[in-house]
């Protein structure tokens, strides 16, 4: 249980809301958990989403019929776009700092002109006391907010923090 999950889901939800999108890319697709709230909001949109894990995409078809999932790798190419909303919750943080930033600029690459790419992820909070979800050495690399506003804007997106909770926070970038 990651605490300020739900929250996190809602901000995600909210950012996509004013979007007009047809055509979505999910990183990390796992269960399916996100991607099911993101097509309740845009029930015409064609969702393709990505995960490292056969199991975990298993799992996400018994809840999405209708979506493309595709076993691949963030560090991966990415499907072709153009993607009017990229979404990630919870899953780039297991990327290092130069493949967080080589990421957004892919993801920089399949946005159509005013797509929009949500980020919502665990990262090093400001004060080190507010870091309360575990992270295993190796395979939890969140960085902090800042770092990856840069790489955002690096990438050619205009990057805000639209909500941030102690060890998470969720990040738009609009191109």
């Amino acid at each position: 249980e990651i605490p300020g999950y739900e929250e996190l889901q809602d901000e995600v939800a909210r950012e996509t809301k004013g979007t007009r999108a047809r055509r979505i890319l999910e990183l990390g697709t796992g269960t399916g958990e996100t991607a099911g709230r993101l097509l309740a909001l845009h029930p015409d949109a064609h969702l393709v989403g990505i995960d490292s894990s056969a199991e975990m995409l298993t799992r996400a078809r018994e809840v999405l019929p209708d979506a493309e999932l595709l076993i691949r790798r963030l560090e991966d190419p990415l499907p072709e776009g153009p993607f009017d909303l990229v979404v990630s919750a919870l899953a780039v943080h297991h990327l290092d700092s130069a493949g967080k930033a080589d990421l957004f600029r892919r993801v920089a690459d399949v946005l159509r002109p005013g797509g929009r790419f949500v980020l919502a992820d665990v990262v090093v909070p400001e004060r080190p006391e507010d870091a309360v979800i575990p992270c295993t050495p190796g395979f939890d690399l969140p960085d902090p907010v800042p770092d990856q506003l840069q790489w955002l804007r690096e990438a050619g997106l205009r990057p805000r923090v639209t909500w941030a909770r102690r060890d998470l926070a969720v990040l738009v970038g609009e191109r």
